[in-house]
């Protein structure tokens, strides 16, 4: 690792003071990307902000008919809490398919959404229910949120707070496991919002989470001509794009069947 300064925080205030010293700052929570990337020099901070353990930023509770789940909240916390299997079993069953069971322990959900992965699953569920990401600034939708491969809306002094989820109808998510890394190849979240509106998410496959218009437009049925098409679908040393594509499809065939 290179040298850096450390801090660890007493709330979200301070870390945002500590966080705009800096283009070089970065927040610590669960740490699942930051660390490994520290330790194998991939980046360079002057000063790492910790916020782990603040207060009210773990917590998961319903505020009327929304979810609140905060942002220092861990995977295994999304995925074994009753009130989110109750408001919807495709979120915490995604939840549970993240890495194993010691980044479940370890890593939150605002890292991985902060962080943006095309690989990661948490994006594909973010904006499949069209949640709302808060900051301690303002609220950004899921769709204005994610702008493409580790790009997000939040500027270089924002922290995300938590995020707000609408409870759909029905949810599911489908996922291809890479054999080493547990990240998604593909994956595909599908939510019923309501009797008309249909919402799906796909992750893994392209430069960032995306949705699936066309098989929104599906309302829920899975056509034989239904295709996955997208300007940037990934062709690398791990699947070429016809491979991705077509396990996108299978994935949203598999995602509709758990629906019922």
């Amino acid at each position: 690792m290179y040298s850096f300064h450390y801090q660890k925080a007493q709330s979200v205030a301070q870390a945002a003071a500590a966080l705009s010293r800096s283009d070089a700052s970065r927040l610590l929570s669960g740490g699942m990307t930051l660390i490994p990337s520290l330790k194998h020099r991939l980046i360079q901070v002057d000063e790492l902000i910790d916020i782990s353990g603040l207060p009210g930023l773990s917590d998961i509770r319903m505020e009327d008919k929304h979810l609140w789940i905060g942002a220092g909240a861990t995977h295994q916390s999304v995925s074994r809490h009753p009130d989110v299997r109750k408001f919807s079993v495709g979120l915490a069953e995604l939840a549970g398919l993240i890495g194993d069971p010691q980044v479940r322990a370890r890593g939150t959900i605002g890292g991985s959404v902060a962080n943006n992965d095309p690989a990661a699953d948490y994006p594909a569920a973010v904006l499949g229910l069209g949640a709302t990401i808060v900051t301690q600034k303002r609220e950004i939708a899921a769709d204005a949120f994610f702008l493409g491969m580790f790009s997000t809306a939040l500027t270089s002094d924002e922290i995300i707070q938590g995020l707000r989820f609408t409870q759909p109808l029905k949810s599911a998510y489908a996922k291809f496991r890479h054999a080493a890394t547990g990240y998604a190849m593909a994956g595909v979240f599908v939510a019923q919002m309501s009797n008309n509106v249909w919402r799906v998410a796909v992750t893994g496959a392209t430069d960032g989470v995306c949705r699936w218009h066309e098989a929104e437009a599906a309302a829920g049925q899975v056509p034989e001509d239904l295709r996955f098409v997208h300007d940037n679908v990934l062709d690398d040393i791990h699947a070429p794009s016809a491979y991705r594509s077509n396990l996108v499809q299978i994935l949203y065939a598999q995602a509709i069947s758990r629906l019922a």
